[in-house]
């Protein structure tokens, strides 16, 4: 799920600046500047014109840290004049460098997205024109109170299960195969983080993948409409291996700081009983088309939910992402809600350390 966070905290900033990467949850306009038409974009009806998950018809931002928006799009900021823009906005509120479609491994939605690896040349690149700008010292005390917010690992899965199944292995060798991705997943998370770590950055919010096997667009192949069971436990199996990472990171570095958000285990929560959270659909979309509306993408000639309540009681907005108010209650879950969803601190808590 989303964390774009929709709670205001007002007049109060603890991080300086937020560098967000990560995928189409997180991302807020990055695609709309890549080139190629198979380049998923949500610059259109029903979505904000950069937004890439929000119907809201803006990019929500980071409002419970304090800040006005969502940190502007990098590419956005290339595309209108780097020299003038790019630092300033990295020093007053950040950059966000996900991508929809982006997933872990370069080789994920190749050529459709900005990889894991790229975000983290792009955040070199900002840090460079940062010091350029006022200077290494200032910078390095600025990335080190900063907040890395970080969601990723979904479209790896997705692909990882897609190739599986063409491939018609037996269980042996797709437990074989998912032990090799999870650690090609693991090893390029720990070099991601720990290249961050070299570049200045401290403070790591993670959000782990949630039960992508629900979502309306892997629902819609059952008959019956049920989640896709197997890869829920790839989901799972690949957050026990990142919570390790995590904790075996931490000791290693010194003053790093995280929080990791359970994604899976709030929709976990949720889908056992929707209705204590207003939901009266967990399976099928607010936009789209065919059965559970899951079909086809969001489109401009798409069937919609037609009012906000309608909408509000439905868990997805389109066949993959969340709808407006189930990223509000995904943010106040993860920034300062029950202790089961985030681990060892909450997002206010990491936004608060020194």
């Amino acid at each position: 799920m989303s964390v774009k966070v929709l709670v205001a905290v007002a007049g109060v900033r603890w991080p300086p600046a937020m560098y967000v990467i990560g995928d189409s949850t997180l991302d807020v306009g990055n695609n709309y500047y890549l080139p190629g038409s198979d380049v998923p974009r949500a610059n259109r009806p029903y979505y904000g014109p950069m937004a890439s998950t929000s119907p809201a018809g803006f990019p929500p931002g980071a409002k419970s840290m304090g800040f006005l928006s969502s940190p502007p799009p990098y590419l956005s900021l290339l595309a209108l004049n780097s020299s003038l823009l790019l630092a300033p906005a990295a020093l007053t509120i950040g950059v966000s460098y996900a991508s929809a479609d982006a997933g872990i491994l370069d080789s994920t939605n190749a050529g459709k997205c900005i990889p894991l690896s790229k975000q983290v040349e792009y955040f070199n690149a900002t840090r460079a024109q940062m010091v350029a700008a006022v200077g290494s010292d200032a910078v390095d005390d600025l990335l080190s109170k900063s907040v890395i917010l970080c969601g990723v690992g979904s479209n790896d899965l997705f692909v990882f299960a897609a190739a599986e199944q063409s491939r018609n292995r037996s269980a042996a060798g797709q437990q074989s195969d998912a032990a090799a991705l999870f650690a090609d997943l693991i090893s390029n998370y720990s070099a991601t983080i720990t290249e961050l770590y070299a570049l200045g950055a401290r403070k790591f919010a993670i959000i782990n993948v949630g039960l992508v096997g629900c979502v309306p667009a892997v629902r819609v192949l059952d008959a019956s409409g049920a989640c896709a069971d197997g890869l829920n436990q790839l989901a799972a199996a690949f957050d026990d291996a990142l919570r390790s990472l995590l904790a075996s990171l931490a000791p290693r570095l010194p003053g790093l700081v995280y929080s990791l958000a359970d994604s899976l285990g709030l929709t976990e929560t949720t889908f056992a009983d929707p209705q204590a959270s207003g939901y009266t659909d967990i399976a099928g979309a607010c936009c789209g088309s065919g059965r559970l509306l899951a079909e086809a993408d969001c489109l401009r000639n798409s069937t919609i939910c037609t009012s906000r309540e309608e909408r509000d009681q439905h868990v997805f907005w389109d066949r993959y992402h969340p709808a407006q108010r189930a990223c509000f209650l995904t943010a106040q879950a993860f920034y300062n809600g029950p202790p089961q969803y985030t681990t060892p601190i909450n997002f206010m808590q990491l936004a608060q350390s020194r």
